[in-house]
């Protein structure tokens, strides 16, 4: 690939940033989720609204927003609050650049151009005063993502269009093959293909919901009930999959406790065994040194336990996602089980490499921001490559973006939805207006609210108040507001 991603601008219906504002709010778990090594307790939310114009000067407004998720984007010995302020500068950081950044374009392309020509730089610039642990290129993804989703959405409201009807040649200057570059001594050929071709042509209106199961959660009823409890939500597994009807269990392992591991699949399986759930799958959040460690329970599970290993439909980033530092061969893993790349996955780039070390899906986050999810999508399905879309426990506008790709690009099962168990109160606006997305009924969430321009938001509908902006960058007043 070239350093810079060069396309030609030609259509009117391109646009350029023109204004951001950037609004945190912060948020406090109901009950404790341990990622991988550490323990999440209270979650700032990025929210961002962006201004768009084209080129004849109509101007209007996107949303986009993401959870700044420290401990998941910057695993480290840091302390936490230390991270947490440096996320939050280069959030505001963000908000300047993207609204000085002159690229006029469709949103994947003027999304990937910053991805590829600003944010490396920025990011440079802004570890230079750090003298160690600097910023990782994951944590920047997931800054950015909130300024990236508000660009679609921005550009879907100028034109009055739903967001994913413009991923096609009529609405792009650059095809796939400007992005894209397909595997070694494959005839995959991205010239003349557009994200379109390679999205499901008519979407479910519900998903399949999968509930996390983390690692400080409660599953046995002679636990004392502790955080959570009163607030008129369940604490224990069992009644979660009765009040929500679940269906699909995501359980999470320490990867450096063989013993607890086995021991915690083992539990969860016979609870959801019990209670007519029919899938599992496991996340080890990077734990994981040896293949062996995987291979082991796995083993273990299909001669002691051979219902429950059936009943696991796959694995998910047991190994450290510097993929680049630490190339595993991992094919005797997914020899067992389909095994899934999540923070790894940065982008294509890296899904390539970890196709060729034996991964074969790919878990999409829209928190390393909709182009970019849009792009693994496309070169995975062009390589046979499953997909799923994994949760960042998005709540309030977070959880839209991140459903609608869980259904336009066809996952193995569902969408990973985690928001309703660890603050549920915290998105009765949007729930107002969106209810069977933000309430598991019948072991799915129901999209069939979301409609209109953009990413369907239909946020004058929702009863927020988001309080003074953080930061505020250029001008605009939308045509067209939401």
């Amino acid at each position: 690939m070239p350093l810079s991603f060069q396309f030609d601008s030609t259509k009117p219906t391109d646009v350029c940033c023109v204004g951001s504002e950037l609004y945190f709010i912060p948020i406090t778990l109901r009950v404790p989720l341990k990622f991988g090594h550490e323990v999440v307790t209270a979650v700032t939310v990025a929210r961002v609204k962006l201004t768009v114009a084209d080129r004849a000067g109509r101007t209007a407004v996107g949303w986009g927003e993401t959870p700044i998720s420290v401990q998941w984007v910057w695993p480290s010995a840091l302390p936490y609050e230390e991270r947490h302020q440096a996320l939050l500068g280069l959030c505001k950081t963000l908000a300047r650049e993207w609204v000085e950044f002159s690229a006029r374009g469709h949103p994947m392309e003027v999304g990937y151009a910053f991805q590829r020509d600003r944010l490396p730089a920025i990011l440079t610039r802004e570890n230079s005063a750090r003298a160690a642990n600097f910023i990782p290129w994951l944590a920047a993804l997931v800054c950015c993502s909130a300024f990236d989703i508000a660009l679609h959405d921005a550009f879907g409201v100028l034109h009055g269009t739903p967001i994913y009807e413009t991923y096609n040649a009529a609405w792009m200057n650059a095809d796939l093959s400007k992005y894209l570059e397909p595997a070694a001594n494959s005839n995959i050929d991205f010239a003349g293909k557009f994200p379109c071709d390679f999205l499901l042509r008519e979407q479910p209106r519900s998903l399949a919901a999968w509930h996390l199961v983390g690692g400080l959660d409660r599953i046995d009823a002679g636990v004392a009930p502790g955080a959570g409890s009163g607030d008129g939500f369940p604490t224990l597994l069992s009644d979660w999959i009765r009040r929500d009807g679940l269906t699909c269990l995501k359980v999470k392992l320490k990867g450096n406790d063989l013993p607890w591991d086995i021991q915690r699949i083992v539990d969860v399986g016979q609870i959801a065994i019990d209670a007519g759930v029919n899938w599992l799958s496991t996340d080890f959040n990077c734990t994981v040194q040896e293949p062996d460690y995987v291979n082991e329970i796995l083993d273990r599970l299909l001669a002691e336990q051979p219902r429950i290993y059936g009943m696991i439909l796959y694995v998910e980033q047991p190994f450290p996602y510097e993929i680049e530092e630490h190339p595993i061969d991992v094919h005797s893993v997914a020899a067992r089980k389909p095994l899934f790349m999540d923070e790894s996955a940065h982008d294509w780039q890296m899904v390539r490499l970890g196709r060729t070390l034996g991964w074969t899906g790919v878990a999409l986050k829209t928190c390393k921001t909709q182009t970019g999810a849009i792009l693994s999508a496309c070169w995975a399905r062009a390589h046979g490559m499953t997909l799923m879309v994994q949760d960042l426990t998005n709540p309030m506008l977070a959880m839209i973006p991140h459903a609608l790709l869980a259904a336009h690009v066809g996952t193995i099962m569902g969408v990973e939805t985690n928001a309703p168990q660890f603050y549920p109160s915290v998105s009765m606006p949007e729930a107002a207006v969106h209810p069977g997305l933000y309430r598991r009924e019948n072991g799915r969430v129901d999209l069939s609210t979301l409609r209109g321009a953009g990413f369907g938001y239909r946020i004058s509908e929702m009863r927020r108040e988001l309080g003074a902006a953080e930061c505020g960058f250029g001008g605009g007043s939308a045509h067209n507001p939401k």
